[in-house]
């Protein structure tokens, strides 16, 4: 086995045949003792490569910048984003060897690293070694690594990993932005925008302030984001309601709630909208899974596996029939409590041994059917959902929104979607039955949406007594194997730079229909006594 000094040094042959050391490779050694993610760090096998160095001093020291790779394990350890089992090794391989390709007048200095402990003891480290500042590059949803070095002052960017880290960039930085001046934001799927924005770190060896660092990298980043194309979607007939009757509507409907309770939230629906929340726990709904009838499951499961364009799910006949089950035990439920609405903390079920399989076909089924099934105990969509139906006559989903600058694009994600998004006589969109994409388990749905058509997303929030919305053009179905599933793209109108502002605030989650319903939205928010926010 090499040494520690063999591991960390990397050397290379001059055109005369001589071996020069990498010196910052040879510095690393105090970083690595003081602590921080060593092992980690080795194990991506190109700590300094020897094309990064130059082999003999320049006349101006580079700036230095500590590219930080946030992840939880170099080898996904647990069910979340990109999703188990995932390699991150690859990408930071490509991302560390392109950067200074793009950037040569910059000095990159890569780690990994797993936890804001690991965060500080980096920043303590490189406190003497001289580093002008900070990308933090995120690839897992919730890790907290960005937190200690944006709060340490120095000029850092966070980028994110798409589809691996784009939750906790939208959540965190839309937060962290607010605090502090040193932060700017790259959410690109091109290497070459971090890099554009990278160059701006050559201002602050030019004396600029944090602040003029971070107006930099955002002129760049507006630069980069291309025209909106779109202002408009094709020929779309909607059934409106006035918000009148969308009240009247919602008066006196139930919401259950499976698995997870939000009290402060139940109590606002209740107050705003006349939505009340019924607490159902698990064992309720155990005893309803084992009350359904196994033929007639076995009949939803044969169904779908016809319907379904791909399947590619593990024990197929078994995982669907659990799904059926799982789908009939919410239809017993609703009609037990007389509701209209259900929402499940189905990840939480589904992990803890709660649930035997996940309830994303049966959503899709009551969605479809003007039924409300929402994921992940989540009533603040549930109710927009709700509220969304009978606005227009069409379903709407919950998505984890991703944002590609690179395209001007957001793109709506999630383990589901209906079939049937211009209403239940209208036509049904092909869907394929895959694995929950974070576990590789049970059943999912991919829905090939229709394109072309305007969307409008948005959040009704009762406590904060607010309608969030933007709206866009349905432009691409994304295939990409990681994240959730069915990931609708959509090219929004308006300004695209205020798309990264509101995440705090609400939270990763919204929901999208498809229809214009920009005008309806603000008179129903008038009609409830609601601020009318517009997210771009």
């Amino acid at each position: 086995m090499a040494s520690c000094r063999e591991k960390m040094v990397v050397k290379r042959r001059s055109e005369a045949g001589q071996t020069v050391g990498c010196k910052l490779c040879m510095s690393r050694r105090r970083f690595l003792a003081a602590g921080c993610v060593g092992g980690s760090l080795l194990a991506t096998g190109a700590v300094c490569p020897a094309r990064w160095c130059s082999g003999h001093e320049t006349e101006k020291p580079r700036p230095k910048i500590r590219l930080v790779f946030a992840c939880w394990s170099l080898v996904q350890d647990r069910p979340t984003w990109p999703h188990l089992g995932f390699d991150m090794r690859p990408e930071i391989q490509r991302v560390q060897e392109q950067l200074p390709k793009l950037c040569p007048e910059l000095e990159f200095l890569p780690v990994v690293v797993h936890t804001p402990e690991d965060a500080s003891k980096l920043l303590t480290a490189d406190e003497r070694d001289g580093i002008t500042g900070y990308i933090v590059y995120q690839m897992n949803n919730w890790i907290q690594v960005m937190q200690p070095i944006v709060a340490a002052g120095r000029p850092t960017i966070v980028a994110q990993f798409i589809y691996g880290g784009s939750g906790g960039f939208l959540v965190y930085t839309a937060g962290l932005r607010k605090k502090y001046e040193n932060i700017a934001v790259i959410s690109s799927s091109k290497i070459e925008d971090l890099a554009a924005a990278a160059r701006c770190f050559r201002l602050i060896a030019q004396g600029a302030s944090p602040s003029e660092f971070v107006e930099a990298c955002e002129r760049v980043r507006r630069e980069s984001t291309p025209a909106a194309s779109r202002l408009a979607g094709v020929a779309d007939s909607l059934q409106l309601t006035s918000p009148r009757e969308v009240l009247e509507a919602l008066a006196g409907s139930k919401i259950l709630a499976v698995g997870r309770y939000q009290t402060a939230v139940a109590g606002s629906l209740e107050e705003t909208m006349k939505i009340s929340v019924v607490r159902v726990d698990f064992p309720e709904f155990s005893a309803a899974y084992e009350a359904t009838d196994v033929e007639e499951a076995r009949e939803i499961a044969a169904r779908w596996r016809n319907q379904a364009r791909k399947i590619d799910i593990p024990e197929p006949e078994e995982t669907l029939e659990k799904s059926a089950r799982v789908y009939l035990a919410q239809q017993l439920l609703l009609e037990k409590h007389q509701a209209t609405a259900i929402t499940i903390n189905c990840l939480g079920g589904f992990y803890g041994g709660h649930l035997a399989g996940y309830p994303c076909l049966g959503f899709v089924e009551l969605n479809n059917a003007g039924q409300i099934g929402a994921c992940e105990a989540d009533l603040i969509s549930t109710a927009t959902m709700m509220a969304g139906w009978h606005l227009a006559n069409r379903p709407g989903y919950i998505s984890d929104p991703v944002l590609d600058s690179s395209k001007r694009q957001i793109i709506y994600a999630h383990c589901v979607a209906p079939t049937k998004v211009l209403g239940p006589q209208g036509p049904k969109c092909e869907f394929e039955i895959l694995t929950h994409n974070e576990d590789r388990k049970g059943a999912s749905v991919r829905s090939l949406l229709p394109l072309g058509y305007m969307t409008t997303t948005c959040e009704i929030h009762p406590v904060r007594k607010e309608i969030l919305c933007h709206r866009g053009v349905a432009v691409e179905n994304v295939d990409e194997d990681r994240g959730c599933r069915t990931k609708l793209a959509v090219e929004p109108l308006g300004d695209y730079e205020k798309l990264y502002t509101y995440w705090d605030l609400y939270g990763w989650h919204r929901v999208t229909f498809y229809g214009d319903l920009w005008e309806p939205l603000q008179e129903l928010a008038k009609a409830l006594g609601f601020a009318f926010v517009a997210e771009t």
